[in-house]
């Protein structure tokens, strides 16, 4: 008899972590799953193989490998190799270190005859509930190669999905960076060389020229030191009080609210909601733990929340459609189709549609993001650094005017 650490998630959602005790790790993990739990994580109390795979656990795996990584082994699969031949021939071709060591030991726990998804379980950070989960009802459905297949285009879609927006927003980000530079850099080394000029002109400064001194004066000395430490602190706090679940909740709802960016963030959270949703019902696994994973894989909490209200109502006997209504989160199209999906039972299909569409209004949605910001971005650029050339040489001009 043997003690296991357990960490699973419960009907509500909630998780719950504990030990039981057992015969063998396989004879604890049908006690939990008898008694309705989802397992995130399972392992024998005490010994070096579990510290060894909470360090293995640890390590930082890329999408593109694990993409990969599924491909390969669903091509395997099909061509009649073992899961261990595959298992072990997958070991020695990755590029990732870390992956070889999880599936090395992934290996020697399907070869000591646990299963291949209760042995991924144990490497959360690797594979993510939605990989085991798929994993198991490819196992039990024997149909474990096209599994690994729809999570390899699930995983492609959403790394082409945040490569789209990543590389959209390169350039706004990299002129916002030039133009706080170049603000910072006059006022340290070009404003104070004009001040002594002005010392030394005598008179009274024009109030936009006073302005531009002042603030010079305040970066240069203890006020940009000042102000600097307190935007340091600042973030810091922010992302505490971000990380905590009342101000995660209120920042997502923040953001789908903002102008031009809120229904960006709303289209790519519907984009991942509906195509990783899609994904386990096509893979057979069940509604309401498909919909605990797509709860915790949202990435926006108000989304979240919204998916595990409708999953309370759907374990109650409603229809999927109905409570998702319920919620302004969700567009009346989604639903609809969704509702359709249901009663043609082609749910998985009409919900990989709706995905597809979301898809190409994000990149839409991108494309005219960038096109409106890079003009935006330059007029901001020469409109700060006209004013404050203007602001120099006014004074000169009121010289120039007395003179006269």
């Amino acid at each position: 008899m043997a003690t296991f650490n357990y960490s699973v998630r419960d009907k509500a959602g909630k998780i719950v972590k504990g030990s039981l005790d057992g015969e063998s790790r396989d004879a604890v993990g049908a006690k939990l799953r008898q008694m309705g739990y989802i397992i995130l994580e399972l392992d024998q109390q005490s010994g070096l193989a579990a510290l060894g795979q909470i360090k293995i656990g640890g390590g930082k795996v890329k999408v593109k490998d694990i993409t990969i990584f599924s491909r390969q082994f669903a091509t395997m699969i099909n061509a009649g190799l073992s899961l261990t031949k595959c298992l072990s021939i997958l070991a020695a071709q990755t590029e990732s270190e870390n992956l070889r060591v999880v599936i090395q030991q992934v290996a020697k726990d399907v070869e000591a005859g646990q299963s291949l998804s209760d042995s991924m379980s144990k490497h959360p950070k690797v594979f993510p509930p939605i990989f085991v989960n798929m994993v198991r009802a490819g196992e039990t459905g024997g149909v474990l190669d096209e599994v690994l297949v729809r999570l390899a285009d699930h995983f492609e879609s959403e790394a082409g999905l945040k490569a789209k927006i990543k590389s959209a927003m390169t350039y706004p980000i990299a002129m916002g960076a030039l133009v706080m530079i170049v603000l910072v850099a006059m006022m340290v080394f070009v404003v104070p060389v004009f001040q002594g000029m002005f010392e030394s002109m005598g008179g009274e400064l024009p109030a936009m020229t006073q302005f531009l001194v002042d603030a010079s004066d305040f970066v240069s000395g203890w006020g940009g030191l000042v102000t600097f430490v307190l935007i340091v602190v600042l973030r810091f706090a922010f992302k505490w009080w971000v990380g905590t679940d009342s101000g995660e909740f209120v920042w997502d709802g923040v953001k789908l609210r903002m102008p031009v960016f809120g229904q960006l963030t709303r289209k790519i959270a519907l984009a991942k909601f509906t195509r990783t949703f899609g994904t386990l019902v096509s893979a057979g696994v069940p509604i309401l733990s498909a919909l605990d994973i797509v709860a915790d894989t949202a990435g926006n909490e108000v989304v979240a929340r919204a998916v595990k209200s409708a999953r309370s109502a759907i374990k109650e006997g409603e229809t999927i459609a109905k409570p998702l209504s319920e919620s302004p989160v969700f567009p009346s199209m989604l639903v609809q189709m969704i509702a359709v999906g249901e009663e043609t039972g082609a749910l998985d299909a009409m919900l990989n549609k709706i995905a597809d569409f979301y898809d190409e209004e994000v990149a839409t949605a991108v494309d005219g993001l960038t096109s409106l910001i890079e003009p935006l971005m330059m007029a901001s650029l020469g409109v700060i650094v006209g004013s404050m050339v203007i602001a120099l040489y006014l004074p000169m001009f009121n010289v120039i005017t007395l003179v006269q």
